[in-house]
């Protein structure tokens, strides 16, 4: 996810339990011209393994050679993103702008996966709206080209977010006897009971969790457990939300320095201290505080609330 997978959240992700770690998508165009900022997502700590390097693009040439410039950073896998559906990336056929085109979808994934020696997956949707759902497809085609693995959110690109997401098809892809791959669902897990659900009623392989695990990186540890012994762990209490929210802000120091770490943490305060009761003075503080020391301080006042 844009702005929110960087290394110091994966690696909160990788403590809670998570067993395959992605990173920010990135932009074909970005990475072959050397921008600043796509070159910055290509790097990661070797104990964040196992991790895929995500891309996305629109133009054949640029995703092959993004391909072999991810691939010198050494990641575990190359994952393709044909399903991000905001405006911006849509419009340029790319993201899940590529649902209208199979025939290009199918072309450019075949160019990726003959451009490196890595194994490579594909995040993508069930279509690009109700009316074309055809996941099914899709999945059997890209299988041939030689991709690995396929990831599928149960909704289609004109849904967005909205609704509720659809797993039937998922199931489809997943028991289709043609499909040989592994096949991993993502779409609207945020408790332990609707991954074992899911996988039990799908039979899928894999469970992706994205929008579910902001704010709540607890929740991998919370379903390996569930599906290990069947109870609930209790949810994290204030002063373990302070901790995680501390090594969030230190790992993010480390990578990309004080400064930026600071303003950067912002937009993850709301989602580890959401509903707690008269909260507000304390998140208006840790969206202005600019000095670390007081940071700290102020996390320690909350810490002991």
């Amino acid at each position: 996810m844009e702005d929110i997978t960087d290394s110091s959240f994966r690696l909160i992700c990788k403590e809670m339990g998570a067993d395959l770690l992605f990173t920010e998508f990135i932009s074909s165009e970005g990475l072959i011209r050397d921008a600043i900022k796509s070159k910055r997502k290509l790097d990661f700590f070797e104990k964040e393994r196992p991790l895929g390097i995500q891309i996305f693009g629109h133009d054949i040439d640029s995703m092959k050679l993004a391909t072999i410039d991810a691939a010198k950073a050494n990641p575990d896998l190359i994952d393709i993103n044909w399903g991000c559906p905001v405006k911006k990336v849509v419009k340029k056929g790319a993201g899940a702008g590529i649902l209208k085109d199979i025939d290009k979808m199918v072309k450019i994934t075949s160019a990726v996966v003959k451009s490196t020696e890595l194994p490579v997956t594909v995040k993508t949707r069930l279509g690009w709206d109700e009316n074309n759902k055809n996941i099914v497809e899709i999945a059997e085609r890209l299988q041939d080209v030689g991709i690995k693995a396929i990831s599928i959110h149960g909704r289609t690109k004109s849904q967005m977010y909205r609704g509720e997401a659809d797993w039937t098809l998922i199931g489809e892809v997943k028991n289709n006897p043609r499909m040989k791959i592994p096949v991993f669902g993502n779409g609207d897990i945020k408790e332990p009971q609707q991954a074992l659900e899911m996988k039990n009623k799908y039979n899928v392989d894999g469970i992706m969790i994205g929008r579910g695990s902001v704010g709540n990186p607890w929740i991998f540890k919370e379903i390996k457990h569930y599906f290990e012994t069947g109870e609930i762990l209790q949810k994290p209490d204030l002063k373990e939300k302070v901790r995680i929210c501390r090594i969030h802000l230190e790992n993010s120091i480390q990578t990309k320095g004080e400064r930026t770490a600071i303003f950067e943490i912002r937009k993850h305060y709301s989602s580890y201290f959401r509903a707690i009761p008269n909260f507000k003075q304390f998140r208006i503080k840790l969206m202005t505080l600019t000095d670390l020391e007081e940071i700290n301080n102020l996390l320690n006042e909350i810490e002991n609330l």
